[in-house]
């Protein structure tokens, strides 16, 4: 008998479970963190948006900041949404008090974001010195605003394709549906359901997508909040 089939598996099976949700296959994932920072000024509480420059990947849309999980300089995603915005914004860590985690956001197209809440501890954007290589502006939108007008809502339509087309004209099989022996309906693009897109019209900029996810996550909270 070798050593692997006298090895209690059930025994090891119990000590696999974590304490808390894990997102089974997160090493496939694009896994990164974002801060939503809140900043009160003249008595106005605020999110800080940026929008982003045109020489980094999604050029002129609008997030939060944040970025790629670094092993090498990260110790948790606490630590790159902290990283992140204090590159991103020009402040320094003592400037940020983190509230707490929103939540785990997984979107469709592969990515996994880890969305914190902080507080940054300035008293005028005039202290912000942003990144001009990966923002091109930052700009102030009162919590108020996401309190008092919902998202619009489209969806979206989500489909499987296993094999494409290249630019050569060849096709390329992604899926061998046949030499696998699957059932003869995988050959086509097959529905995968719909996505939601959540769209926010400010007068200053469209925040749409994952940005608009989460700060609906968040103003849906604080309604419940002040509903109770």
């Amino acid at each position: 008998m070798s050593a692997i089939s006298k090895l209690n598996y059930i025994k090891i099976i119990s000590n696999l479970f974590y304490k808390e949700s894990a997102i089974i296959g997160r090493e496939n994932y694009l896994n990164s963190a974002v801060l939503i920072p809140i900043v009160s000024i003249d008595g106005r509480e605020n999110v800080i948006f940026q929008k982003r420059s045109q020489t980094v990947r999604q050029p002129g849309e609008v997030s939060f900041p944040g970025g790629h999980f670094d092993e090498d300089k990260d110790r948790d995603f606490l630590s790159t949404a902290i990283r992140e915005t204090c590159e991103e914004l020009g402040i320094t860590k003592q400037q940020i008090s983190v509230l707490g985690k929103l939540g785990t956001l997984v979107a469709p197209m592969g990515v996994v974001v880890e969305a914190y809440i902080g507080i940054l501890n300035i008293n005028s954007m005039d202290e912000l010195v942003i990144d001009k290589k990966e923002v091109e502006k930052v700009f102030l939108v009162p919590i108020d605003f996401f309190i008092m007008n919902n998202p619009s809502e489209y969806l979206t339509r989500l489909e499987l394709h296993p094999s494409i087309i290249k630019e050569n004209g060849d096709k390329e099989e992604l899926l061998p549906v046949k030499d696998l022996g699957l059932p003869d309906q995988y050959a086509l693009p097959w529905r995968h359901g719909k996505h939601r897109v959540l769209v926010y019209q400010n007068a200053e900029q469209i925040i749409w997508g994952i940005t608009a996810e989460l700060i609906y996550e968040l103003s849906k909270r604080l309604k419940e909040k002040i509903d109770q």
